[in-house]
């Protein structure tokens, strides 16, 4: 009887097969993770440029002249509580009144603004 040669991998070929394996769902892990954490900033800095529109479209129809210096609000929206921040300044026209609104999470007054939106107020008659 002839004996045929073992047709298969070696140990060795089975070990460097796994470590290229790893190595690829580790990466596939990593830019998953990436992405969900990508994810998740652009739904908070969507939601904070929503509320920054509110306060300032809010100011704009209250059709209130208000004085320089600093507005301040809190506001929940999508489960979560906003803090913005609006710093009213005097233009070259003194009928226009420059609105800048800085919106951060309630939470964190020392991070940065999510969201930040300019605008202007005209003086009402």
């Amino acid at each position: 009887m002839s004996r045929r040669p073992c047709s298969g991998f070696t140990l060795l070929e089975v070990l460097v097969a796994l470590a290229v394996l790893a190595l690829t769902l580790a990466a596939v892990i990593k830019a998953a993770g990436d992405y969900t954490g990508n994810q998740a900033h652009l739904r908070d800095r969507t939601l904070a440029t929503w509320v920054a529109r509110n306060a300032l479209v809010q100011q704009q129809l209250e059709n209130a002249w208000p004085r320089v210096g600093e507005l301040k609000g809190s506001v929940e929206m999508a489960e979560r509580e906003w803090r913005w921040l609006a710093i009213v300044t005097q233009t070259e026209e003194e009928e226009l009144r420059r609105l800048d609104v800085e919106v951060r999470p309630f939470d964190d007054d020392e991070a940065e603004p999510l969201a930040v939106l300019s605008g202007f107020l005209w003086q009402p008659d």
